[in-house]
């Protein structure tokens, strides 16, 4: 039984990477006593995979992985299960089960929504709020995007689905998946240049809102919409 699951990565845990969440959720799992299933051969392991992993630094209301179980009760059972093993900074919000023919988390991900609040103290966010407008704008917004081995220049405003201010912050859906992958970081950067301020990633935090999927009609959806609940 395919199962995914919702969670939260909030505080201190947004220092944590990627495969520390993981491991996180593996012990998880086996402490909450639930019936996972493992691969075979000489070394098996949970049979979990997890959606767009968020970058250091940013936390999330919006975390999804999913994962093969032998045994299941209700969702209800295993959020509290999982919960009851749990810090308060990583919290399962929903568990659904999926259809045979759902595609992984990572591979149906399609954008994701963020809020960017400023830090206490930061001088340019009269600055920064007042120059969106202008920035959205633009026919193009080029940055200059750095690899190990190289650096290109790159349009990223096909990945920006939606870039504005709500109640003295910016809200930004962006491209997120297999196809395209726009980080916030990157238009923060883009939108410091097009102000003329200095980007610092210290001067604001990041928070991811949640994580879509395109529904049949082509709509974006969270991606728990993919199951239902037990």
């Amino acid at each position: 039984m395919k199962l995914r699951i919702k969670y939260s990565k909030l505080g201190n845990l947004r220092f944590i990477g990627h495969l520390d969440v993981m491991r996180y959720f593996q012990k998880e799992i086996r402490r909450a006593g639930i019936k996972v299933s493992y691969s075979k051969g000489y070394s098996p392991h949970q049979i979990i995979s997890f959606a767009a992993p968020l970058a250091m630094g940013v936390t999330s209301d919006g975390e999804y992985f999913d994962g093969e179980f032998d045994e299941i009760t209700t969702s209800e059972d295993m959020i509290n299960a999982l919960n009851a093993v749990s810090v308060d900074e990583m919290r399962v919000s929903e568990i659904v089960l999926l259809p045979d023919n759902a595609g992984n988390s990572m591979s149906v991900v399609a954008a994701s929504d963020y809020v960017i609040s400023f830090n206490e103290g930061n001088d340019k966010e009269d600055k920064l709020l007042n120059a969106v407008e202008d920035f959205m704008a633009q026919p193009e917004i080029i940055i200059l995007k750095k690899t190990k081995k190289s650096e290109r220049e790159e349009n990223i405003k096909p990945g920006i689905m939606k870039l504005e201010v709500r109640d003295g912050k910016i809200y930004m859906l962006l491209s997120t998946g297999s196809v395209y992958n726009l980080k916030p970081d990157l238009v923060m950067q883009a939108l410091c240049t097009s102000a003329g301020v200095t980007y610092s990633f210290f001067d604001y935090h990041i928070h991811r809102l949640e994580t879509y999927m395109d529904d049949d009609r082509g709509e974006l959806v969270p991606l728990y919409m993919a199951g239902t609940r037990f």
